[in-house]
C-alpha cells in the first residue's frame, strides 16, 4: 500500500541493503553526500537467507567493507558471523537505510532528477546505484509438479530433512552443501546432476568429501541427468538409462539464481544479447548507458554469477562515489 509521505530527495539512492551496498552507503556518507539504502528485506537480506551452516569460500579480510576489520573464529567465516559483522557496520555508522521496502520503479531523469517509487513512498535522486545482486529470482526448470508444497528452491537447515528422502537437483556449492548436511543429519540423499561429474567451482575442502560420499554410495547421484517431472510421491528423471521413477518425500531444486534483468531494463540498461544478459556500463566509473544510474556488485555479470563477489566487487562503491564527485565539482 502506498504511503502518502512528502518525496524525499537524495544526492545518491542506492537499491539494495547488501555489503556492497553499505560499502556505497559508507562511501556517500565520507563524500558529504545525501544518500539512502533501500532495502527490500532485512538487513544484508541475501546473507540472511544462506543455508544456516554457511561458511564462506572468502577469508574474513575479504569480506571486509571500508577497512572496518573482520574478526572471525577460523579464517573462513560462517553466516552468523557474517549477519553480525555487516549490522554493526550499518548501526555503528548510523547508515540511512529503509528496511522491507521494495523499489517498485525508476522513471527516466527529468531534471537530472531521477523518481523512484516503493512501496511505501517516492523518491528524487541525482544518481541511482543499484546493488541488488542476484539470489532473489530462482533459476526454474519449469517442469510438472515444480509448484508442488514439497518443493523448495531455497535450502535453509538440514534438520527439517532429518530421516526424509531428500532430491537435490544441481552440483555447485548450495546443491553439495545441502546433500552432505542432510545425509549427516540422517536423511535419504539422491542428486540429480546435469553434467558428467560434481561442478568445478565447489569449494575446494568440500569436494573431497562429496566425492567420496557418493562413490561409497552413502549418497546417490545420478549424472547426465535431467528432472522430468515431479509428483506427489516421487519424481521422475531421464538419464542415458532412460527415464526412471524415485520415491521421494521432498525435492531441493538447487539451480542457481539470477539477476532481476527486468527490473534493469525497465530502467532503460541495456543487456547483452548473447544469452549472458551482461548490463551495459562503463567499466571505469560503473555508470550504465543511463546517464546517472550505476551497477555495483555481483548484478554486473549477467547470467555469469560466479564472477563477482563481495571481495572483488567491494572496490566498486569508490569507483563510484569518485565519479559522482567528480562530475559535481565540473557541473
Amino acid at each position: 500500500m502506498q504511503i502518502n509521505n512528502p518525496e524525499e530527495k537524495y544526492d545518491v539512492l542506492i537499491v539494495g541493503g547488501g555489503p556492497i551496498g553499505l560499502a556505497c552507503g559508507l562511501e556517500s556518507k565520507k563524500k558529504g553526500l545525501s544518500y539512502v539504502i533501500i532495502e527490500k528485506g532485512c538487513l544484508v537480506n541475501s546473507l540472511y537467507n544462506y543455508p544456516t551452516n554457511m561458511t564462506f569460500f572468502s577469508t574474513s579480510e575479504k569480506l571486509e567493507i571500508d577497512n572496518i576489520p573482520f574478526i572471525s573464529n577460523k579464517p573462513k567465516p560462517g553466516k552468523q558471523e557474517a549477519l553480525e559483522y555487516y549490522r554493526r557496520i550499518a548501526t555503528s555508522n548510523h547508515l540511512n537505510i529503509h528496511l522491507f521496502e521494495k523499489v517498485e520503479k525508476v522513471d527516466s531523469p527529468q531534471n537530472d532528477l531521477h523518481r523512484v517509487t516503493t512501496s511505501k513512498r517516492t523518491y528524487s535522486a541525482k544518481n541511482i546505484i543499484v546493488a541488488t545482486g542476484f539470489y532473489d529470482i530462482p533459476n526454474y526448470l519449469n517442469i510438472p509438479g515444480e509448484d508442488l508444497p514439497k518443493v523448495a528452491h531455497y535450502y535453509a537447515d538440514p534438520h527439517f530433512y532429518a530421516t526424509q528422502k531428500t532430491v537435490v537437483v544441481g552440483a555447485s556449492n548450495s546443491a553439495v552443501d545441502a546433500a552432505l548436511e542432510i545425509y549427516r543429519k540422517g536423511g535419504d540423499v539422491t542428486m540429480v546432476v546435469r553434467g558428467p561429474a560434481i561442478g568445478e567451482r565447489v569449494k575446494y575442502w568440500v569436494k573431497p568429501d562429496i566425492d567420496n560420499r557418493i562413490d561409497e554410495g552413502s549418497i546417490r547421484a545420478v549424472f547426465n541427468a535431467e528432472m522430468k517431472e515431479i509428483r506427489e510421491n516421487e519424481v521422475v528423471i531421464s538419464s542415458k538409462e532412460g527415464e526412471q521413477a524415485i520415491e521421494n518425500d521432498f525435492v531441493l531444486l538447487l539451480t542457481g539464481y539470477r539477476p532481476n534483468f527486468e527490473f534493469l531494463k525497465n530502467m532503460g540498461i541495456k543487456l547483452s544479447e548473447d544469452g549472458k544478459k551482461i548490463p551495459q556500463y562503463n567499466h571505469d566509473t560503473m555508470e550504465t548507458n543511463v546517464p546517472g544510474i550505476y551497477l555495483a556488485g555481483v548484478i554486473c555479470g549477467g547470467m555469469e554469477t560466479h564472477k563477482w563477489f563481495i571481495e572483488n566487487s567491494r572496490i566498486h562503491a569508490k569507483m563510484i562515489m569518485e565519479d559522482i564527485t567528480e562530475k559535481a565539482i565540473s557541473e
